[in-house]
């Protein structure tokens, strides 16, 4: 005997489909790790990054490799937390329909997207080095923010 439809939607609860905020967590997750690996090699945990053709340790031991004797990549570690905490937390019920849940997102992603551009500047044309690495957290913050402008506007419709 075959199961109907009604049968089988009784039976097969269906979870939301994938947000925009679930992605911006996700993300989050992986720059988190990106930036607590650096930390690591700036704390002398690590000997050696894993850098291939890039200057990451160049970049990494440089003058700008610290902002208030605080490893810049540990002030990523904690900027990934918060936009995970926050994504994490804007895809829950309470705070599904929050209007504060994607003005703050926006405002993160766009201060993370500064802060690397920032950085990236000072790869290019201070330290004359680039880190894979780094590149790689640039390019993470760039597409949560392109994420959260993407949600942004499918919400408002």
């Amino acid at each position: 005997m075959a199961a109907t439809e009604a049968d089988l939607a009784g039976a097969v609860r269906v979870g939301p489909a994938v947000t925009g905020r679930m992605v911006v967590a996700a993300l989050a997750v992986a720059g988190f790790f990106v930036s607590l690996y650096l930390t690591l090699f700036k704390l002398g945990f690590i000997g050696q990054l894993a850098c291939g053709s890039g200057s990451c340790d160049i970049v990494n031991l440089s003058a700008w490799g610290s902002l208030f004797g605080i490893p810049v990549a540990a002030w990523g570690m904690g900027y990934y937390a918060t936009l995970f905490t926050v994504a994490f937390a804007g895809v829950h019920e309470r705070w599904l329909e929050h209007p504060m849940v994607p003005r703050l997102l926006l405002l993160l992603a766009a201060c993370g997207v500064l802060f690397s551009a920032y950085l990236t500047y000072l790869e290019l044309f201070v330290i004359h080095a680039i880190c894979r690495w780094c590149v790689v957290s640039a390019l993470i913050v760039l597409t949560i923010f392109v994420v959260v402008l993407l949600d942004r506007r499918t919400s408002r419709r």
